[in-house]
């Protein structure tokens, strides 16, 4: 095998979901912490221990103890380069998340044991099934009570509508929690609890001997045992190839918290994971393993590095090899284009990389050249689909509060709307700015970032609306028509397209029934 190939089959490239607080952070910390990539885990939120979490370097991050914007964290971890994006798991958030899953080859979904599978889970779960995407459910928290593991096996066969396999199994839970046993290696570690550092462990090749009894005590032995014939009994053998075609999900258990059971998961997943797959352009199906580099903008994230206002857009390498100081081809602008420092990721911490392969991720500056979604290749035409702009539910006006800083708050609202945080539409009747979001909590975090990062303060104004949608129509004349008579609810996005602020959903369903020749589009892809 080429170099070039086996350096494409040693990549995985993958994200972690799940609803809010079900701890997601907390395993990128820990999988961070076994690849050696960080030598101390930080914590989500926690009064004893000072280090924050790695992936969440914002400050509003720091304060809340959430995410609001997904991390890209790459590791080398035996012989494979693991990148592992973590994702906000708040709702708010959400279009972040599903544009990162088209970004990645498989999927860990996190359940919280005492919850079970939760609202945000279901819906992340449907976006993985519409692609086919491999699926790994890591059951968190055993070091608190919960669900009995069977039950919760079978609560989420039903809520995520995919067939499972433990291929670790829980030794009790709680206070009593003891470790995890293996079934994919058919081995038994016993640690010692630790939140922040790698421990020693205790290993047993044979869960029948009679020494296992020694360590965890003769009636969690037995209950082990006959746990293991069940599941053995009960689950078809586990098959790797219904794995990757998205028709089982393995099951591990553990307490990312406390280092239980994170490495069974790391050691199996590199083993099982996906290396880069095909990606459909509308033009052709690209392969990962072709000679000429091809690429996608899936996310733009400003202030990376506030004292410098410095943006970066977020490649996901398609195919080939991308190389430092090359010359690819920026698809909608057609030109070419060349990048002296392409940065490889830790969170907020970049280093310039000299070349990267099919499933890496690379960060290039970017000075307003790039719009999520933009295909880079070699030269030939490309264009890769997939990226949606969803149409926002709640709308505000956006007012300058310090008239000295008007020119802060202009370039913060740009950098922040490439980010694709929110959408912006100025009003055509009255010229005012108006912020769509897909939830509250995005309005809370553009005015701290206008002002921390930008040094601008805004205020919102109130206004009621119901939906955006983006119009057309071959007819250019009913198009005016329309137009005109709704004058007051017109705006225009960044792209100067026309958009329709319907202010409620009876008015909206007469527009489209008194204009059948308009088409009326809720997403900004059409």
């Amino acid at each position: 095998m080429s170099q070039f190939s086996e350096e494409i089959r040693k990549r995985r490239t993958f994200a972690i979901i799940s609803h809010p607080d079900a701890g997601k952070t907390t395993l990128t910390e820990k999988l961070l912490l076994f690849g050696g990539a960080i030598h101390v885990a930080g914590a989500v939120k926690s009064n004893k221990i000072k280090k924050t979490a790695t992936s969440d370097w914002m400050e509003i991050e720091k304060q809340r103890g959430i995410s609001v914007a997904t991390s890209v964290m790459g590791f080398n971890y035996d012989d494979y380069k693991i990148n592992i994006l973590d994702t906000p798991g708040h709702q708010d958030f959400a279009e972040d998340t599903f544009r990162t899953l088209t970004a990645v080859d498989s999927v860990i979904i996190v359940v919280d044991i005492a919850k079970g599978v939760e609202a945000q889970t279901r819906k992340l779960m449907e976006v993985c099934r519409m692609r086919k995407t491999p699926v790994i459910v890591f059951v968190n928290k055993l070091d608190r009570d919960g669900k009995d593991p069977f039950d919760l096996l079978d609560e989420i066969e039903e809520e995520l509508q995919i067939n499972v396999r433990p291929l670790s199994w829980p030794i009790d839970m709680g206070q009593r929690f003891k470790g995890v046993y293996n079934i994919f290696e058919e081995k038994l570690n016993l640690y010692t609890p630790s939140k922040q550092f790698v421990t020693e462990n205790i290993e047993f090749k044979d869960i029948n001997s009679p020494e296992l009894e020694n360590h965890i005590g003769a009636p969690l032995a037995v209950k082990l045992r006959s746990d293991i014939e069940l599941i053995e009994g009960v689950y078809p053998e586990f098959d790797v190839n219904t794995y990757l075609a998205g028709d089982v999900a393995p099951v591990f258990f553990g307490s990312a918290l406390n280092n239980f059971g994170v490495k069974e998961l790391l050691d199996c997943f590199v083993r099982i994971a996906p290396s880069p797959r095909p990606v459909q352009a509308i033009e052709r199906k690209v392969e990962p393993e072709e000679d000429t580099f091809s690429g996608f903008v899936f996310k733009i994230h400003a202030n990376m590095d506030p004292n410098h206002r410095s943006c970066i857009a977020f490649v996901k390498v398609c195919s080939g090899r991308f190389e430092r100081n090359a010359n690819y081809k920026h698809m909608r602008h057609g030109k070419m284009m060349r990048f002296s420092s392409p940065t490889a990721f830790m969170a907020q911490k970049k280093e310039i990389m000299d070349e990267a392969f099919a499933g890496d991720i690379v960060g290039l500056p970017d000075t307003g050249n790039f719009k999520i979604g933009d295909s880079l290749t070699a030269g030939e035409d490309l264009h890769f689909k997939g990226l949606p702009s969803f149409s926002p539910e709640m709308f505000k006006y956006i007012e300058n509060d310090d008239p000295m800083k008007t020119k802060q708050l202009n370039k913060g609202i740009d950098q922040l709307m490439d980010e694709g945080v929110a959408q912006l539409f100025v009003n055509q009747f009255n010229g005012r700015k108006i912020i769509g979001t897909v939830g509250q909590l995005q309005f809370e975090v553009i005015q701290y970032r206008l002002l921390h990062e930008y040094g601008a303060q805004c205020r919102w104004d109130p206004i009621s609306l119901y939906k955006a949608c983006w119009i057309e129509s071959d007819n250019a004349q009913v198009l005016e028509n329309f137009k005109k008579r709704k004058a007051q609810y017109m705006a225009v996005d960044r792209e100067g397209r026309d958009v329709y602020l319907a202010d409620s959903g009876y008015v909206l369903m007469m527009a489209q029934n008194d204009f059948p020749q308009i088409k009326f589009h809720f997403t900004s892809e059409f």
